[in-house]
This record gives structure tokens, sequence and C-alpha cells, in this order.
């Protein structure tokens, strides 16, 4: 329930920002170019999955599990207050509140997801199963959130949108502290580290924290103007480089075991193939969401919906499909035949490669029609249909292999670089997502094509990778890998 009310936030604004700031000034919006706009929601995802890192580092080393998560919501909940007042107080508000949100996200996100794992000491495919049905929770509150918050903000007001979604993280805050204790007892209640290291995490953060803030502040002083596609760009080398020490201090300096150094060559394999299937499958709030604005008919009975209702599609599909799949993985693990996870992963890659290549021939429509013709809804919604199948095969394996895969003191900070490959993957969408232009057509079916080739191709190699990643993992039983 905490994860559901928080991703109602988090997806009650997602898909009405880049709306927002490329909506006319005299609309109530920024007014600012599509490339631009499409950067700034790429950065923003990323720093929010980006987070997860030294947020599962603050968990592990000073807040444990349950206050990290909570502290997680009162900064996401201030972040919603300060975008629904940028209505009075223009961009730096709004700017600001995008922070906090990214800052509470790096605390919530990661550690919540730590909790469950900690409710399956045993693993295996009932752990799959068990991750399965809270992706639904997660699911339900992103399928319900675009449809309040996209009238609401599309029709009235754009900061009515962004309060509705502020008002669930708030919800959020209150089951999460009545139900902790009596559902969660002493999981995660504690921090691993000691006494000492928990000082010193403290002094780390806070330090951090102060760092991040004065940034913000000589920022909205006007002191430098940062340029989103450049950041986005920047940010991506830094942290593909970041994750390459990360792994290589894993591997030489951690004093890892035999075996879990092969484990985390596993992870390796897992956070590379991931990071193709996010850079595909987050262009949903840019790319596709421009698209099903400017060249989507959305006409139901003489009725023109939100263009963010669309956004709602994916989670439907993962809510009614989520229980066929824990089903299944749950039934072959009992016969000793459930998929490895790179066998899951490739099928998601292939899955998301086929929702990209419908997307061509709706593209290619458009542009034959100069811009004029608005295309069936249809298009998006088989497209998005088959992406989350494919996240589904994608996404709770992934949690799952992390918290299974993991060695145990660093099983926080493994959820927190699960989370960065999906990071890279939105900084990756944010940075082409504005390839969609009533001015560009042309830029668009090559987009879907490139986007499409890329999925095909790293599902190829990673088939090719299958049979030697089990072989690697063969002391650890076969659900497992």
């Amino acid at each position: 329930m905490t994860e559901m009310w928080e991703r109602f936030s988090y997806y009650g604004i997602r898909p009405l920002l880049v709306l927002y700031m490329t909506a006319a000034l005299q609309a109530g919006g920024f007014g600012f170019d599509r490339a631009q706009a499409s950067a700034i929601v790429g950065i923003y995802a990323a720093s929010v999955y980006l987070a997860s890192l030294p947020g599962g580092w603050v968990a592990d080393r000073w807040l444990g599990l349950q206050r990290a998560v909570f502290t997680g919501g009162v900064f996401i909940a201030l972040g919603h207050i300060a975008i629904a007042l940028s209505a009075a107080f223009e961009q730096k508000a709004f700017f600001l509140g995008l922070v906090l949100i990214v800052i509470g996200t790096g605390l919530l996100k990661g550690n919540v997801s730590a909790l469950v794992g900690g409710l399956y000491p045993e693993g295996g495919s009932r752990q799959d199963a068990g991750f399965s049905i809270f992706y639904m929770g997660i699911n339900t509150g992103a399928f319900i959130a675009p449809l309040i918050t996209g009238i609401l903000g599309e029709r009235i007001g754009w900061h009515w949108g962004f309060g509705a979604a502020g008002a669930g993280m708030l919800i959020g805050l209150l089951v999460f502290r009545s139900q902790a204790r009596p559902r969660l007892g002493e999981n995660g209640l504690l921090p691993s580290a000691n006494p000492e290291e928990q000082r010193r995490a403290r002094t780390i953060s806070l330090v951090g924290l102060g760092a991040c803030f004065l940034v913000i502040l000589l920022a909205m002083a006007g002191v430098y103007t940062p340029n989103p596609v450049a950041i986005a760009g920047n940010m991506s080398t830094i942290m593909l480089t970041m994750s390459a020490l990360y792994f290589a201090y894993l591997f030489l300096f951690a004093g890892l075991t035999l075996d879990e150094k092969k484990r985390i060559a596993v992870i390796v394999v897992l956070f590379t193939f991931s990071m193709f299937f996010w850079g595909a499958f987050e262009q949903a709030p840019t790319s596709l969401n421009l698209f099903a604005r400017d060249f989507t008919d959305r006409t139901i009975f003489g009725w023109e919906m939100p263009t963010s209702w669309l956004q709602a599609l994916n989670s439907l599909f993962v809510i009614l499909f989520a229980p066929v799949l824990a089903v299944v993985w749950e039934r072959l693990g009992a016969k000793g035949k459930n998929p490895s996870s790179p066998t899951k992963f490739a099928i998601a890659l292939v899955l998301a490669g086929l929702g990209f290549w419908l997307m061509i021939a709706a593209a290619d429509r458009v542009v034959a029609s100069q811009g004029t013709l608005k295309v069936s809804a249809w298009w998006l919604t088989v497209s998005y249909f088959l992406q989350s199948v494919g996240e589904l095969c994608l996404s709770p394996v992934g949690l799952s292999s992390m918290i299974i895969l993991s060695p145990k003191r660093f099983v926080g900070q493994m959820m927190g670089v699960w989370f960065t490959s999906i990071a890279l993957g939105n900084l990756f969408a944010g940075l082409v997502g504005g390839s969609v232009d009533p001015s560009q057509l042309g830029a668009m079916p090559e987009l879907f094509r490139r986007t499409a080739y890329a999925l095909f191709i790293a599902a190829a190699v990673l088939a090719v990778l299958i049979i030697p990643i089990r072989r690697m993992m063969a002391t650890k039983p076969a659900t497992a890998t």
C-alpha cells in the first residue's frame, strides 16, 4: 500500500511534465522546446532511480530500511507541495519540487523493495511470485494516477494535477506509519552498521544533502543556467563510468568469495541489458506521450480523452497479467522448469522491440499524410501491451534476482545498482524523446526504427549468453539463475 501511493504520486506527475513544460505560456506552461523538456524529464526520472544507490547506502549504514522509507515519503510529499505551489512561485518552486522528490524516492524506492525481499528469505520462484504481487500494488497506483491527475491537470489546471499527486503520497505516509511495526516487525528496523559507522554515515549524508541544496540555490539565484540536453549527455557518461568502477570495486576490493563474484557477474549482465529495455520503455512519458498528444485520435463517442490517460494502459495491462505470470513462474518453479532470469530478459527485449516495430508503421502513416492524419489509438494500445508484458518478464524478475544474487551485506546497495540501470535507460529515453515533433516528421519513424533494432540485437546477444550464465551459476538452484 505504501508503494502503491508513492507510485500514484510519481506516475501522477510523470505524464504531465513534458506536456506542461512544452505548453505555451498562455496555456499555463513554460513554453520549452521539446528536446529541452524531454531531457529534463529524462534527468528527473534518471535521478529518481539513481538516488536509490545512496538511498540504499543510507538505509544500510544509518537509518535502517523502515526509517529510510518513511523519511523518503516525507521528502516526496514536500516536493509535490512545492510543485503545486509553482503557480505562484513559477519555475523556481517547480524545479525545487523535482529535486525534493528525487531525494525522497532515493530513500524509499529501493529500500521498500528490499523490505519485500526480507519477507521471502527462502528466495526461489515463491519470491518471484511475491514480487509480482508487489508489482500489482505498484501498478494499481500507477494506473489510477494519470486518470485523476490527467483530467485535473489538462482540463482544470496543471497545478491541480500536481497537487492531487502529492495528496496520494500523504496517504502513503499515513499507511506506512500506522502499519509498519505490526506488519513488518523487526524486518529492516535497524541498520546493518555499528554505531561508529552510523555516525560516519550520518555526517556524510548531511554534508551531501547540504551540497545538493547549495547547488540548487545557486541555480535559483541565476549564478549559472543549466543546459538540460548537455547535462543529460554528461550524466550518461558519468553514470556508466561510475557503474563500471563500482562493479570493479566489488570484484577486486570487497572481499567477496568466488561464488559471490560469479553472482555479481550475472548482475552485470542483467544490468547491461536492463539499460536497453528501459531506454525503450521509458520513452512512454516523452516520445510516445508527445505522439499521443499530436498524432493520435483520442476521441471516444465525440469526447476527446486527456493525453495522459493513455499512460494508464501500461499499468492496466500489468494489473491484468501480473497474476497470470506469477502463477506461471510458480508452477514452472514447482516442476524445476522456471526459466532463468536471462531467458526472461531476452523475452522482454523481443516484446518491447515488437512494440516499437508497430510504431514505425504508425509514424509512417503520419509522415505520408504530412502530419495531417491522426492515427488510431490502437497503435499505441497494442504497443503498450507488448511493452507491458515485456516489463513483467523483466522488472519483477530483476528485482527478485538482485535479492537472490546479492551478497547479504550489499543488498540495499545492489538494489540501488538495479535502479541505476533504469536511471540510465531514462536518460537515454530523455535524450531521444524530443524527436517527435510536427516540424520534424521524418525523425519519428527513424527513432522508432532505431529503438526496435537495438532491442532485437540486444535480445539476440543475450540469448547467446544464456547457457554460459547457467554454467557460471551451476552451484545455485535453477530457480535462482
